[in-house]
């Protein structure tokens, strides 16, 4: 079957997500037929170079084999069995070594990252009502923050296009300054913007630390924010106050895991450890959901009771699958054996100098980098520009969604470099379209 017909069918059948239906009319679905790599293919052939990791979960490229062949020797002894009341193999290996990358305990699974904001929510709140302190039930999160979209993570969430229709059903929290380093003023560094938002953050907890339960935030880029970086000086500091305060530390490493930052965990760079840690996205390669929260041995004692009520009841029917964490295993496995992180830090800094060229064109501010993640905000007057280079991208087959203004390249760890040299002209050759049309107007909704 050709595009046309599999886009057809999938318009009248499937309802997408993060996407308002109706502009597909316009903007044609994009059917994928295979992928293998860092490209997709799709149904008449046209190849795509995936440069945001298919929404940055695929840390390897598409079909890698080491993980597809853990996950076909998985299907023959276990494919999933129900994870209350019985163990697997892969789930106990798995916990272990996330438990030492991490230096936390106990490992908590669910399916993707809003599952594992809800479930380090919950855990904390629940904690402080068994050591007696109910009264710490508030959650702390950056301005321009994103967690996740269900109930829960939404309430902890700072993006009014995907929160305000749902104001009703989520839990009023409280908001600090984001550390977002492209605030600096004349003079300033990004540790200088860090300083100075950590002190809003403990004026903020001295005036409410007695009713705080957590502080969830993003290590050192916040994704949504149109990948906002900042200083790793703000995670040493918003550790000693929570010690301080006694406020737990949630660290959203959803989209900033397994060495996305540079470090195999971002929270590594300040030197400090969480009390919960949430992880997904890249935990299979890409391959299977799956979602896992470690915390440190003291928080899951509090729930060790004869009161099955103490206990922490939440559940999902695909907890810890066997196929998942065989293919989280692999992972772990590629990176140990692979020296990813290494080989990820001398690519970055030449990546980055290939990117000198379009980090240097008047129309672009603050091109930034941190591990495999690069972004650039273009200066445009167009209330569309993020679908105008999104649907521009496309024609040169290559996939990159912009953050309103922001453009962002988080590739698979496996690009080479002619292949970066590609995107790199292709994205400026895009923006010389993009920034000499004129605004269609009427949509200026962002493309997350």
């Amino acid at each position: 079957m050709s595009n046309q017909a599999w886009l057809e069918r999938s318009f009248a059948a499937v309802w997408h997500p993060c996407t308002q239906m109706k502009r597909h009319e316009r903007l044609p679905i994009v059917p994928i037929a295979s992928a293998d790599g860092v490209w997709l293919t799709d149904f008449d052939g046209k190849r795509y170079l995936d440069g945001v990791s298919s929404w940055w979960v695929n840390l390897f490229g598409h079909g890698h084999p080491r993980i597809k062949q853990a996950v076909r020797e998985q299907l023959d002894r276990l494919e999933h069995v129900m994870l209350a009341g019985f163990t697997h193999r892969p789930v106990v290996e798995l916990s272990e070594r996330l438990a030492k990358l991490s230096g936390l305990g106990h490992a908590f699974y669910g399916s993707d990252g809003a599952s594992a904001t809800e479930i380090a929510l919950k855990m904390s709140f629940h904690y402080w009502k068994n050591v007696g302190r109910p009264q710490k039930s508030r959650f702390v999160s950056l301005e321009n923050s994103y967690h996740g979209e269900t109930v829960g993570a939404l309430a902890v969430t700072d993006v009014p296009l995907f929160s305000s229709t749902y104001a009703e059903l989520l839990k009023p929290g409280l908001r600090a300054p984001s550390p977002d380093a492209r605030q600096a003023g004349p003079g300033e560094s990004a540790a200088d913007v860090a300083l100075r938002s950590i002190r809003s953050m403990e004026n903020l907890m001295a005036k409410h630390g007695g009713e705080i339960a957590a502080v969830i935030v993003e290590p050192l880029v916040q994704g949504a924010a149109g990948m906002a970086m900042y200083d790793p000086v703000y995670l040493t500091e918003l550790r000693r106050l929570c010690d301080r305060y006694e406020v737990h530390l949630i660290a959203d490493e959803i989209a900033v895991g397994f060495g996305r930052t540079g470090s195999f965990f971002a929270y590594q760079q300040a030197g400090v450890t969480p009390d919960f840690l949430c992880l997904s996205k890249g935990i299979t390669g890409g391959f299977l959901p799956l979602s896992c929260v470690l915390t440190r041995d003291e928080i899951y004692q509090a729930f060790y009771h004869d009161d099955v009520a103490r206990g922490f009841l939440h559940s999902h029917s695909y907890t810890g699958n066997a196929l998942a964490c065989a293919a989280a295993l692999a992972v772990l496995d590629i990176f140990e054996d692979e020296n990813v992180l290494e080989a990820n830090r001398l690519n970055a800094a030449d990546y980055t100098e290939r990117m000198r060229p379009l980090a240097s064109r008047s129309e672009i501010r603050h091109f930034r980098h941190q591990g495999m993640i690069w972004a650039f905000d273009v200066e445009t007057k167009r209330s569309d520009f993020a679908l105008a280079y999104f649907s521009a991208m496309l024609k040169r087959g290559c996939l990159l969604r912009p953050i309103g203004k922001t453009v962002y390249f988080m590739p698979p760890y496996t690009l080479k470099p002619e292949e970066m040299d590609w995107l790199v002209a292709a994205s400026g050759d895009a923006l010389d379209e993009v920034l000499a049309g004129t605004s269609a107007g009427g949509d200026a909704t962002p493309l997350p």
